[in-house]
């Protein structure tokens, strides 16, 4: 049975992709920075779970010593663990611009080289020319930019240059990275959004939810699970030749 280790796993997206995985016949380690969380999802699944915070490098390092003390090797890493906040530009702070970027971009930087050191080791998939995949997950802001969201952007953009550098880098050692870019997805995370925009810009969280749905073509909010189906694809066999990509997820939303 191949196996895969999901980040920020205990809820929203990372609790979707954890799911699908386990359907698409996957051992999957659940880990969160909230134990709860992961024991929640982890023992809904069946699977196990692990307190991971990933701006601690120590927290990954545990982490992988876990898995390949048990599994021997990891096939698929989804860096998906994330954070957000909402302001305006010129009253941005400087807490706010290093809780983003400390788990977005420093926290997907640790847990993809993290795991990385130890992938470049294994062996290859069986039957497979690679040894291993990496996925992370950005956002669609990691391509334009958003308004109230220039800490956030930034940081995702940080993730998109990151992906790009890695997967030249571990391609020798047939390891492939790509990133995913979300949408408006409908999760807590949004809902928090949804309350923040609302009050910076003094609309009612519906007009905010309504104007998310005019800039998106296909009619609908984003969720969870179309975004565990991308990286179902990015996991599978099918995308063995794709590296170095971020595939955009989010019904053809644009952000002014």
């Amino acid at each position: 049975m191949p196996n895969a280790l999901v980040t920020g796993a205990g809820t929203g997206i990372g609790e979707a992709i954890a799911r699908r995985l386990v359907r698409d016949g996957f051992k999957v380690w659940v880990t969160d920075r909230d134990a709860e969380a992961a024991r929640r999802v982890g023992e809904s699944l069946g699977m196990p779970h692990l307190r991971v915070d990933v701006t601690r490098r120590e927290d990954l390092e545990a982490a992988r010593e876990r898995v390949y003390a048990e599994d021997g090797r990891l096939d698929v890493l989804v860096a998906n663990a994330g954070v957000s906040t909402m302001n305006r530009f010129l009253d941005l702070t400087e807490e706010e611009w290093d809780f983003n970027f400390a788990v977005n971009a420093k926290g997907t930087f640790l847990t993809l080289q993290t795991f990385a050191r130890g992938m470049v080791h294994q062996p290859l998939m069986p039957g497979r020319e690679l040894r291993g995949k990496m996925v992370a997950i950005a956002s669609m802001a990691a391509r334009q930019a958003a308004p109230l969201l220039a800490h956030y952007s930034a940081s995702k953009f940080a993730v998109l240059g990151l992906v790009q550098a890695a997967a030249k880098e571990l391609a020798p050692y047939r390891l492939t990275v790509n990133a995913v870019n979300p949408g408006f997805v409908r999760t807590s995370m949004q809902e928090r959004e949804v309350a923040w925009e609302a009050a910076l810009r003094g609309l009612t969280p519906e007009e905010v939810i309504q104007d998310y749905l005019r800039q998106t073509p296909l009619g609908r909010l984003e969720t969870p699970e179309d975004v565990a189906g991308v990286v179902s694809f990015l996991a599978g066999p099918d995308s063995d030749f794709l590296t170095g990509e971020a595939l955009e997820v989010n019904g053809g939303a644009w952000i002014f």
